[in-house]
């Protein structure tokens, strides 16, 4: 069925149990804590969400693309000593992945919404995955940085 509006949105391999997070709420893990962070939590919540496993190859792979573009990012400005700049356009990247990433996600969370249920809060795994994987992303992308 191409219309997403005939498909079942309820499935077998969906627990109810488990909420997600709100959507919107992705963009400032993208902003504060770059590509990886928001793709391990996108990630997450679409398993939360129920999203079949190859939307969320999809998710995994946006984030990928997004490192790679960070990387050659970095590599690019950096001989150009435009730190600021290289924080701007490697948050840009961020969330502009957040953006796709939400899209594969919105019609299970529209699906879920339609239950009448709320979201969970994403404070903790949030800031966990802010803290943590920024500092993954950061150590990588300054690696690759002093390499190159």
């Amino acid at each position: 069925m191409a219309d997403e509006l005939l498909r079942p949105t309820i499935t077998a391999n969906v627990d109810l149990s488990v909420r997600p997070w709100r959507l919107m709420s992705q963009a400032y893990v993208a902003f504060f804590g770059g590509v990886l962070a928001v793709t391990l939590i996108a990630f997450l919540n679409a398993r939360r969400l129920g999203v079949d496993a190859a939307r969320q190859r999809q998710i995994l792979a946006v984030g990928l693309v997004g490192l790679v573009v960070s990387a050659v990012v970095v590599v690019l400005l950096t001989e150009d000593d435009a730190s600021s700049g290289l924080r701007i356009v490697t948050r840009v990247v961020a969330v502009v992945c957040c953006l796709v990433q939400l899209r594969i996600q919105q019609p299970m969370d529209r699906a879920f919404q339609l239950r009448g249920t709320g979201h969970k809060s994403l404070w903790g795994p949030g800031i966990a995955a802010v803290i943590g994987l920024g500092l993954v992303e950061l150590v990588l992308l300054a690696v690759l940085a002093v390499a190159l």
